[in-house]
């Protein structure tokens, strides 16, 4: 039987975001092509929904429908004020979500995290919502790691991701955790959109261009990703960017978004993601060819990162030696987190 999804559509839900979960899931098809999911829209009683878009969506099913589903998702909806100003779920959502049963896999997509975060579902885990609210959702629920800087953050049972498109890349991830990499990479090609996107939300998230353009620090950040096998300190970036410490950090971080160092550790661990996934290094000289010097240093940012270790990344991000590889789409979707 297909694995049973069903999606709850709550008032002013943005459509595109209502309909990613249909228009990914129901591209993963088994070796016979039949649908590996079922992916079924509710609302609360089954009443109409007003979008946010100027016009109202007729779901099929009422709440009773998450008692029943193996995966929960809660599209994209414009937060009620309430919520936001309080961390308070509204009454009728939270009934909704206590019919949930136990052990079900619950997704959040982009506003979502919000009224996850306020039935507690989110307390002690990382999380991600559009990076215009990261801020908000951690000052609101500071039991939340919120990470503003990732596409989707994939906890187990519960996963949340970011704006827009993000969604697309967190289904694509929940098919090939389900069934693997071939059948995640077909999806991707019958949607037209890259299997895998590099990178996170911070490459999306508005930066002012520095006014001094010849005291920028990306001549550095070139630098440091032609060494980073080297052991790089923020005193090694900041003597060849010919700037203190203290103005270094400041101006790197008003136009990359990050610290240097944690800009440091995320280019190391690209870097090791694309050694795995493209040559056979082992896990010690891809740990030393990126800087981490040793695989356990290696292991534990990977983990914290991505919650998988090297060689699981490896064996999720190739097929199988036996199976027909899919041509993979070297352009994805939009730049737009919305």
């Amino acid at each position: 039987m297909p694995h049973l999804v069903a999606v709850l559509a709550l008032d002013h839900v943005m459509p595109m975001d209502l309909g990613i979960a249909a228009r990914v899931l129901n591209e993963a098809l088994d070796p016979a092509g039949e649908r590996l999911y079922s992916v079924l829209t509710c609302s609360l009683g089954g009443a109409p929904v007003r979008t946010s878009e100027g016009f109202r969506v007729l779901p099929d099913e009422d709440e009773s429908l998450l008692e029943r589903a193996g995966t929960v998702v809660i599209a994209t909806q414009e937060p009620g004020e309430h919520l936001l100003a309080t961390g308070e779920l509204p009454a009728d959502v939270a009934a909704a979500l206590a019919r949930i049963a136990p052990g079900t896999r619950i997704v959040s997509l982009c506003t979502s995290a919000f009224l996850l975060a306020a039935a507690g579902l989110l307390d002690g885990l990382r999380a991600t919502t559009h990076w215009t609210l990261c801020d908000r959702l951690a000052r609101l629920f500071p039991e939340v790691a919120v990470d503003p800087d990732i596409l989707f953050v994939d906890n187990g049972r519960v996963l949340t991701g970011a704006g827009g498109a993000a969604g697309i890349d967190l289904f694509l991830h929940l098919v090939r955790r389900d069934h693997g990499t071939a059948v995640a990479n077909a999806a991707a090609r019958r949607c037209v959109v890259a299997p895998w996107r590099e990178g996170g939300q911070a490459q999306f998230i508005e930066r002012p261009v520095p006014k001094e353009a010849d005291r920028s620090t990306s001549a550095t950040r070139r630098w440091a990703m032609d060494h980073l096998a080297e052991p790089l300190t923020l005193q090694d970036l900041a003597r060849h960017a010919h700037m203190s410490e203290r103005t270094f950090t400041r101006r790197f971080r008003a136009e990359v978004g990050t610290s240097p160092l944690q800009w440091l550790v995320r280019s190391r661990l690209d870097h090791a993601r694309h050694l795995l996934e493209s040559s056979e290094l082992t896990v010690a000289r891809i740990a030393t060819a990126t800087g981490f010097v040793d695989p356990t240093v290696l292991r534990r940012h990977f983990h914290a990162r991505l919650g998988l270790s090297p060689l699981a990344y490896r064996r999720s991000h190739r097929p199988p030696a036996t199976a027909t590889a899919l041509p993979v789409l070297t352009h994805g979707v939009g730049n737009s987190p919305h």
